[in-house]
């Protein structure tokens, strides 16, 4: 019994459809357990030399967690808390984009962060991780020296929030 033409490029065709791919829906993925209720978020580690980013960098992602999850947030480790999210910023870089023709000065700015990142549970399982997230910021210098404001912690807050954002995203979505 051979087949007519029109039926096997149907049949062709079914097991084209059928075959998996093997990409998924982002977003479908939870990589935190259904037993974890309470989430500890101590303040990060600063290894650099900028002042206060680990501050600005742990309430950005506090803030984030509270309003984009149903997990209760604590501010210090502890063992009432069923995870916790240690973040450690592991350098913090400025570097010249553009010059002012005129003056030779920097016209704009690049602030690059590194920070490393690690989810935990009681028992010490990793839930998450990723030891290189490096986010970027440009901002631009004042030219009026006297009407001089400082651009780089404006910066370095929505800096801040793209990164908690960021990680949220990644914890809750599983990558």
């Amino acid at each position: 019994m051979t087949m007519t033409r029109p039926a096997t490029a149907l049949t062709a065709v079914l097991c084209l459809f059928s075959a998996a791919c093997g990409y998924h829906t982002a977003g479908k993925a939870v990589t935190i357990p259904e037993n974890v209720r309470t989430i500890a978020i101590p303040s990060f580690v600063n290894q650099t030399e900028t002042y206060k980013i680990e501050q600005t960098l742990t309430a950005a992602v506090v803030r984030e967690m509270v309003t984009r999850t149903h997990y209760r947030i604590v501010n210090q480790a502890s063992d009432a808390a069923d995870a916790t999210l240690h973040g450690t910023v592991t350098s913090i870089y400025t570097s010249p984009l553009t010059y002012d023709s005129h003056t030779g000065r920097a016209a704009s700015v690049l602030v690059v962060v590194a920070m490393k990142v690690s989810l935990t549970d009681k028992q010490g399982k990793i839930l998450y991780e990723n030891p290189s997230y490096v986010f970027r910021e440009q901002y631009q210098v004042s030219r009026e020296l006297s009407s001089f404001f400082e651009e780089d912690s404006p910066a370095l807050q929505r800096l801040s929030n793209t990164f908690a954002r960021t990680l949220v995203s990644n914890i809750l979505e599983g990558f």
